[in-house]
């Protein structure tokens, strides 16, 4: 089992969803988050003063998956989030040690 995490611009969000949907991907947790990486933010005019916003809103995605399905998940993130500009976001892979379903207690791919 995987967990693939992505952080992506938050306009991003439906194509990727519905791009995830396309490839078999039955459940996503989203969180709304900020940071920054080399867009190192940018300046913002309110009430006539300047003020510099160093973290940028983004949407992160958690989707735990077999590992048989990394690549092919990845690559619909990357082609629906992709702008071409700085500041897309980013993709990790992580191993997931163990996965359990709370209500029915079932556990790893039975549990996704």
């Amino acid at each position: 089992m995987k967990l693939v995490t992505a952080v992506i611009k938050p306009f991003k969000l439906n194509d990727v969803r519905e791009a995830l949907n396309e490839v078999g991907v039955t459940g996503v947790t989203v969180t709304e988050v900020k940071g920054f990486g080399r867009q190192k933010g940018h300046t913002e005019l309110y009430r006539g003063a300047e003020y510099v916003v160093d973290f940028l809103p983004k949407v992160k995605l958690d989707i735990a998956i077999a590992e048989d399905q990394v690549d092919m998940v990845v690559d619909a993130i990357v082609k629906s989030a992709h702008t071409g500009k700085v500041g897309d976001g980013k993709i990790f892979v992580t191993d997931l040690g163990q996965i359990m379903r709370i209500r029915t207690g079932e556990t790893g791919s039975d549990a996704v």
